[in-house]
Parts: structure tokens; C-alpha cells; sequence
């Protein structure tokens, strides 16, 4: 398996094994005690527990935090703070998938803040109000391959009181250094093998379609989808598969460079819903997938003909979207929003929410609650 050093968007360690560069990291981006952030499921876990111990056996006075949900809450942060103020630890290892990367991040954001985080939000020039010295140096090591948070400025955080996810924004919230080694990724179910993989597909395909001119983005995002349509099948059919494992961690890493010029109704549907049901975000994207293609086909056809030319295909609008239906039957993704334990309960809320969300203005047809019904609609029902 290759191994590469990137500077983009922020200083990579990409390869195998290279978890074992993590004490140079931590000097690197000025941390002397650092405080890992991760889940609650994988704080656990070997891989998890030889972290640490290796970090101890070279002399490093490391702190663990871990009281993350899988769609990480506010209290989950303001727990975090806590821990890294009263521990006097100097920076952050952002260790695990998308939940404990971007917990770890905003609890990193937020060390020095005086206001409250939801200040903080992605409206606007809100980041401006931070005050950046009190923004902890990160260092960021994913376990999954879907999020791409390790290079991202952001993390999500649900507001409980709300049911809301929502968006918190700072350029520093960005890592300093990050390690991306697959075979951290090798020990992952195939549920979540397939939904993170899934939600790195969304990323690069909601840039990718989004309005608005950002050739560096599109061509990121066009890559990123031909390495997860080739290599998402043979992890999820052979755990073991590095390579592959490599080449979807870069995927990952690719949507969520790509994603800055803007996402869309996939995600601003999948965040709700997220919300409400405590649905796994990833794997929630997929279902929503083939329904936002079709609901989008009158702004997005010719863009998406070219793309699938570029994977290989007839090109054509239709042989992409089969070939996503294809995809996600192979992976065995649910097909309806039912089959996912989704039901209409709460649609007239979910669709207030989508429309409002920060996702919703990328999306290339205008996501009236109209249209984010209908979407929701034919995802319970199955109708693309």
C-alpha cells in the first residue's frame, strides 16, 4: 500500500501503520498533553486501548474522554470541556468516525470560548465572534472512511433541547496534522463499513451536483466517487482488503474537501431524520440517495451524464442512477425509509426542518417544503 505525505488541506499522513507517527504529531502541532476524544463504543476497543498505551509507554500524559453519542449532543461537548479544563490538557486527538472527530473538534473550539457554542453556528460570519487563542491545537486520527471530518472546519452537534443537528464553524477548527492509516478502519461491522463509505459517496455527489463555480471541487469530488463505486464493494466483501480501505479513507477525505462548495437535500433531509430517529447519518444518506437524483434531474443530467462516463458507464443520467440503485442493493442498504425504521410520523416536521437547514441552499433545485415532502415520501414508500 502506498504511502504519502499530503499538505492539502492540512498536513496528511496517509498509509498503513502510520499510527505509530502519532508522538511526532502530537510535537508537530505543539500538544505536550493531550486529551483523545472518542465514542463510547470504540474507547473500548484494542485499537483504542494500544493508542493509549503506546502514547503512556513513550512518556506522553494522555486523557481520555469518551461520553460521545453517536449523533454527538451539546452536553456531550459541555462534558468534554470540562474534562480538558480541569485536566489542563493542551490540545485534542480527535480519534474515531464522524461523531468522536467532530465532538473532539468543537470540544477543542470551544477550550477558550467564553460565549456559548451555539454563538458559534454557520450563519454567516458568526466564526468571527470566537476568539482564536482559545482554540486548541488538534490532531486527527479517523477510524471510519466516510465523514472526511479530519480535514474539515466544522463539526455537527445535535442541540437536544431542539432536536436540531446544527453546524459549528471556525477556519482553526481545522487539524493540524492528520493521520490517516486504514488499517485502523479494518475492524469496523459492515453496517458501518457501508454507511460511512456511503456517506463519503454523498459528500463527493452533493459537491459535486451543487450550484455555482468550483472546478477544484468538482474534480475532487468526481474521483472520490469513482474510488468509493470501485473499492466500497470489495471492503464490504473483504474486511482485510488495505488497499481498498486506503483508497475509501481517501475518498472520505476527498467529499469532505469537495463539500465546501456546498451540499443539498440528501443531507438536509438525512440530518433530520438523524435527529428525531437517532439514525445512523451515513447510512441515512444512502436511503435518501436515488430520491434526491431523481427529484434534482432537471438541473443536475448533463453534469451527471459526464460523471458517469467518467466511472465507466453509458452516459447517461439513468446509468448513474442505476447504477447507485445497484450499488446500494449490492451493499444491502435499505431501500425505503420503512425498511429503516423511518415512519411518517413526524414527516410535516422533518420537512420544516430540511428546508432551514444549513445543507438546504446547496441543493441544485430550490428545496421548497413542498419538494422535501415529496422526496421524504417516495424514501418511505420506495418510489424513485
Amino acid at each position: 500500500m502506498t504511502k504519502a505525505n499530503w499538505n492539502y488541506p492540512t498536513a496528511v499522513r496517509f498509509g498503513a501503520g502510520r499510527i505509530a507517527e502519532l508522538p511526532d504529531a502530537l510535537k508537530v502541532a505543539g500538544i505536550k498533553k493531550p486529551l483523545l476524544v472518542t465514542d463510547a463504543g470504540l474507547a473500548a476497543l484494542p485499537v483504542t486501548q494500544k493508542v493509549l498505551a503506546d502514547l503512556k509507554a513513550g512518556g506522553i500524559e494522555v486523557g481520555l474522554f469518551s461520553d460521545v453519542k453517536p449523533n454527538p449532543i451539546s452536553a456531550n461537548v459541555e462534558a468534554g470541556i470540562k474534562v480538558l479544563r480541569e485536566g489542563g490538557y493542551d490540545g485534542v486527538i480527535a480519534f474515531g468516525g464522524g461523531s468522536g472527530l467532530d465532538t473532539a473538534k468543537v470540544i477543542a473550539f470551544m477550550a477558550g470560548q467564553t460565549r456559548p457554542m451555539w454563538d458559534f453556528e454557520d450563519i454567516g460570519d458568526w466564526w468571527t465572534r470566537a476568539d482564536p487563542k482559545g482554540i486548541f491545537p488538534i490532531v486527527a486520527v479517523p477510524t471510519t472512511a466516510g465523514t472526511g471530518s479530519e480535514v474539515g472546519r466544522a463539526g455537527v452537534i445535535t442541540d437536544e433541547t431542539t432536536h436540531t443537528k446544527k453546524v459549528i464553524f471556525h477556519p482553526l477548527m481545522m487539524p493540524k496534522v492528520v493521520i490517516a492509516d486504514p488499517e485502523l478502519t479494518v475492524g469496523m461491522p459492515k453496517f458501518i463499513t457501508v454507511g460511512t463509505g456511503m456517506d463519503a459517496l454523498a459528500h463527493c455527489l452533493e459537491a459535486y451536483c451543487a450550484p455555482g463555480y468550483h472546478p477544484l471541487a468538482d474534480g475532487i469530488a468526481v474521483e472520490g466517487i469513482r474510488l468509493v463505486f470501485e473499492n466500497l464493494p470489495k471492503v464490504a466483501a473483504n474486511p482485510n482488503d488495505i488497499e481498498a480501505r486506503g483508497h475509501m479513507m481517501s475518498a472520505a477525505a476527498m467529499g469532505a474537501t469537495a463539500f465546501q462548495k456546498g451540499l443539498g437535500a440528501i443531507h438536509a433531509l438525512s440530518h433530520p431524520v438523524g435527529a428525531l430517529y437517532d439514525t445512523h447519518h451515513g447510512m441515512t444518506n444512502a436511503v435518501f440517495m436515488p430520491y434526491v437524483l431523481q427529484a434534482n434531474k432537471s438541473a443536475i443530467e448533463g453534469k451527471i451524464a459526464r460523471l458517469a462516463a467518467y466511472i465507466g458507464l453509458a452516459p447517461s443520467f439513468d446509468a448513474f442512477l442505476h447504477a447507485v440503485i445497484g450499488l446500494r442493493l449490492r451493499l444491502e442498504v435499505p431501500h425505503t425509509l420503512r425498511d429503516f425504521g423511518v415512519d411518517g410520523a413526524q414527516r410535516d416536521k422533518i420537512g420544516d426542518m430540511a428546508i432551514v437547514d444549513p445543507t438546504a441552499g446547496g441543493n441544485p433545485v430550490e428545496l421548497t417544503k413542498e419538494r422535501a415532502l415529496a422526496i421524504f415520501d417516495r424514501a418511505l414508500e420506495g418510489k424513485v
